[in-house]
């Protein structure tokens, strides 16, 4: 049983670290915000192929996560909590506005929906083939 709770806390870990490595390889680096010359309009910092990168590989993060037995559950807050915490330091650094709170609020809800459908998805198809 303590070798069960240990190789679970070490997982959450490991997912939490590779969590904010994600974030930072795909979307932390950048802070750059680009002007459209013809609307007069700025965009970004994040393409469309960045965010559907970190998605991609964050889903990919909790699947690999749940079939080494990390539980469903705790693993999804976990990469919610994490992900959403880096986000809204670096937004919270470069907003004046304070507008970053509406970003961090939708970051969690859609961290909470997305993390929340893969690891319970993952953890059925898991239990069905074991």
């Amino acid at each position: 049983m303590r070798a069960n709770k240990f190789r679970s806390l070490s997982g959450l870990l490991a997912l939490a670290a590779a969590t904010v490595f994600s974030w930072w390889a795909w979307l932390g680096r950048d802070t750059t915000k680009t002007l459209d010359p013809e609307t007069g309009n700025y965009s970004g910092p994040y393409t469309t192929a960045q965010v559907a990168g970190a998605v991609l590989t964050l889903a990919a993060l909790l699947v690999v996560a749940v079939l080494l037995r990390v539980p469903a559950l705790p693993a999804a807050a976990v990469m919610t909590v994490v992900f959403t915490a880096a986000w809204t330091a670096q937004a919270a650094g470069e907003d004046e506005t304070g507008l970053y709170l509406v970003g961090a609020f939708l970051v969690l809800a859609g961290m909470t929906a997305g993390t929340t459908v893969v690891a319970l998805i993952t953890a059925r198809l898991r239990r069905r083939t074991t």
